[in-house]
């Protein structure tokens, strides 16, 4: 159906922000392949067209940069040095180069070596309550949500402890990648990203002169054998360190709102503890980390009957495939028992996200942890403190808790 279906919606608006679903439903029943003129792009919003998309190789992927459209020659400039990094990110560069150190890191990624680290996490993760636990609560994204897999991805990459809240402040600023362009914020994002490249650059010197066991270590191995070389070790080790932790923080965050807006969901987890990882994929599908995955034409593809030239944005809305009736009974029910759960919050196919088992585990250690040590968990906000990121997108500045 065409987009004059329905009223242009605004994909901005604070309103969209705080439940973007309603809209999503709409496009998804009238204009499933909805041309976006803010996004000078396409959004696909029906589960069918997503799960193809992800596994046609006529899209590649796109990296931050497609924003660059709207900035002045003179701005596009000035932020050349952020967008040369970006173009080396796993899954923001060709498939060859992906694959390639997809590859390198599949070892460290598997469910049975990141189950190993399910006793650190644990141990990191009752250190982080226990910490706060005599104030009566907390705010989780700060002092939980954050911390736990920040920790994480820096103990894997031999990150020193007491640098680590740098890492959280710089991963802030790296967040203007992902939202509607401000020069301000993207120069702030340009600074962190060259700062923490000179960082993990000496890290890297560090793991040539003493190699360890740890993810640059191996690294530097790969260059010795001419597999990488250093700027690409160095972009991806700042891509790890920021993605690293920011989807799994937004995925325990996110989570913790869907247990407290659903209360007969949360007790029965709490009496079945055995449902936590049914839990964790239920909340990937309902507010999963991954709103919005972009890709390019690289041919002139066919989505719902409508044909996409060359050369065009396409934003797939995982957030709407993932409540998609067609798919998925009572869509909008956040239900902890639901079976089947074909949810694409990962991703599909060669960009499968690398780092799904990583989240889970983290996500479920986490719930544990706050289910045995503040079984009184409890909401202690008004609202919900939703930001936008980018379309139809949103993440949360702070969520107080009480117990």
């Amino acid at each position: 159906m065409s987009d004059s279906a329905i009223a242009p919606p605004d994909l901005f608006t604070p309103d969209l922000i705080a439940d973007p679903h309603p809209v999503l439903h709409q496009l998804r029943t009238h204009s499933p392949v909805f041309w976006a003129e803010p996004l000078h792009g396409y959004l696909l919003t029906r589960h069918a067209d997503i799960v193809a998309a992800l596994k046609d190789r006529r899209l590649v992927p796109a990296n931050m940069g497609q924003g660059l459209d709207r900035l002045s020659q003179e701005e596009r400039d000035e932020l050349a040095p952020v967008w040369q990094s970006v173009q080396l990110w796993m899954g923001h560069t060709n498939e060859t180069d992906h694959l390639r150190f997809q590859q390198l890191l599949k070892r460290y990624f598997t469910p049975s070596t990141v189950n190993k680290l399910r006793p650190r996490v644990r141990e990191l993760a009752g250190e982080l309550v226990a910490a706060v636990k005599d104030q009566g609560g907390m705010d989780v994204v700060r002092d939980l949500a954050y911390p736990l897999p920040a920790n994480v991805i820096a103990e894997m990459l031999g990150m020193p402890t007491d640098e680590r809240e740098q890492l959280q402040a710089w991963s802030k600023d790296i967040l203007a990648l992902f939202a509607p362009a401000d020069m301000d914020a993207l120069r702030r994002c340009q600074r962190s990203v060259l700062e923490m490249q000179d960082y993990v650059r000496g890290l890297v010197a560090a793991r040539r002169a003493d190699p360890r066991d740890d993810l640059i270590s191996m690294f530097v191995a790969a260059e010795a054998e001419g597999v990488v070389n250093e700027d690409e070790i160095v972009a991806n080790c700042v891509l790890l360190l920021f993605a690293g932790h920011e989807t799994t923080a937004n995925l325990i965050a996110n989570g913790l709102v869907l247990l407290f807006e659903n209360p007969d969901q949360f007790e029965l987890l709490k009496r079945e503890p055995g449902l936590m990882a049914s839990a964790v994929e239920e909340m990937l599908r309902c507010d999963g980390p991954a709103s919005v995955i972009i890709r390019v034409t690289a041919e002139p593809v066919e989505f719902s009957g409508q044909e996409i030239p060359a050369g065009k944005n396409v934003y797939l809305a995982m957030l709407a495939g993932n409540r998609d009736p067609e798919v998925f009974a009572d869509p909008d029910r956040f239900d902890i028992t639901r079976t089947p759960n074909r949810h694409t919050a990962f991703g599909l196919g060669s960009f499968y996200c690398l780092g799904a088992a990583l989240a889970r585990m983290e996500a479920d250690v986490c719930f544990t942890v706050l289910r045995e040590q503040v079984p009184d968990l409890r909401p202690a906000y008004d609202k919900v403190d939703w930001v936008a990121t980018q379309v139809a997108s949103r993440r949360l500045a702070s969520l107080r808790v009480a117990f």
